[in-house]
């Protein structure tokens, strides 16, 4: 029967290894771990100013020394925090990770959030998201300040770094200017992946100009094939590589009982307030709904939300994505050790040394 499948394009699965707030970091490297023994993409770990709970990049900083191949994504709120900062701490996850770092930029948009830090009041969506958009802009210019080969380490000489091969960011945005250089060497990955949820039209347009993955809302592979297509007509008109974005479908997953069968589609599933479309069934049903969007070539993966962390991304590793395996639709090991290998997407080239290679030319 499964022969009759043409032959996929590389699929791509990620899932969240957040649930209630815990403050074990065992409880996350075990959900990294499963994670990783399924041969998934990368987990994300949420994070907000609104509520409490561990700070989701210092988490994962903490489980990636314990873990090999998985991508390791963390929340990060760039609502009143400061973008060198930022750039910095994902940068140097990206190198305690040995590359395989991302980051899902987020926006804060409450005014209770705003008092928690007292320099402005809240903006609307559209400001933040376009100072976010702005934040990704500048982190991967901060990326590139470093030339690869900028260090030299010479004890000989006591050079420690080629100074011509730092560089000014001097980046202006609507609510920050940024000088640089960078404080941390160029990452492993050159730029970190940058991920975006492109659920509104804001965080969209965002998506379009910067983003290396978007996650979408789709009850349909329709609607899904739909809403990529817009993300990488708006990519393609700001100069990007429409190909080079990875859309991966949002499905929060609920495999409890594995008797019960899934909504009829996803048209009829029952919606879980901001978080997108609810699948519940077993691990089978949801193994032939991914296959089915994929045949269809609707997205280019799924982005998984366990209801219960613990008991259904074990039911997703062992089940589903076995099931996957065992029908050719899902890899059987991580392709490279970095994340944009397992998103076969490539190292980006330093704006900057390109830049100066070209001037020498000139």
């Amino acid at each position: 029967m499964w022969s009759l499948w043409p032959a996929p394009a590389p699929h791509h699965l990620a899932a969240v290894s957040g649930g209630p707030p815990h403050y074990d970091a065992g409880h996350y490297l075990r959900l990294a771990e499963l994670a990783e023994d399924g041969a998934l993409d990368y987990v994300t770990l949420g994070d907000s100013f609104a509520r409490p709970g561990l700070d989701a990049l210092a988490v994962l900083a903490r489980v990636a020394p314990r873990t090999d191949r998985i991508g390791l994504v963390p929340t990060v709120t760039t609502t009143h925090t400061e973008p060198f900062h930022v750039s910095s701490a994902v940068a140097t996850l990206d190198w305690v990770s040995r590359g395989r770092a991302g980051w899902q930029a987020d926006v804060s948009t409450t005014e209770a959030e705003a008092r928690l830090f007292g320099r402005r009041p809240a903006a609307p969506p559209a400001e933040l998201w376009r100072e976010a958009g702005e934040v990704a802009d500048v982190s991967g210019r901060l990326w590139d300040s470093w030339e690869d080969d900028a260090e030299i380490r010479d004890t000989a000489t006591g050079r420690f770094i080629d100074r011509d091969k730092l560089h000014y960011v001097d980046f202006t945005g609507s609510a920050f200017t940024v000088k640089g250089p960078a404080i941390v060497p160029r990452p492993p990955q050159g730029r970190p992946v940058t991920v975006l949820d492109a659920t509104t039209a804001p965080a969209r347009e965002a998506a379009a100009r910067h983003a290396d993955v978007v996650h979408i809302r789709a009850t349909t592979p329709e609607q899904a094939a739909a809403v990529r297509d817009e993300v990488r007509a708006g990519a393609a008109a700001h100069g990007r590589d429409p190909e080079a974005l990875r859309v991966l479908v949002a499905l929060t997953v609920d495999l409890g009982d594995v008797e019960t069968a899934p909504e009829p589609g996803l048209e009829a599933g029952p919606r879980l307030a901001g978080r997108g479309t609810y699948f519940r069934g077993g691990p089978v049903d949801l193994a032939d709904l991914i296959a089915r969007w994929h045949g269809s070539g609707a997205a280019d993966g799924f982005h998984l939300t366990p209801i219960t962390p613990e008991r259904d991304l074990e039911r997703i590793v062992n089940g589903t994505v076995a099931l996957l395996q065992h029908r050719s639709l899902f890899r059987t090991f991580h392709p490279g050790g970095t994340l944009r290998e397992h998103l076969g997407l490539p190292r980006p080239v330093g704006r900057y040394s390109t830049a100066r290679t070209a001037a020498k030319g000139a």
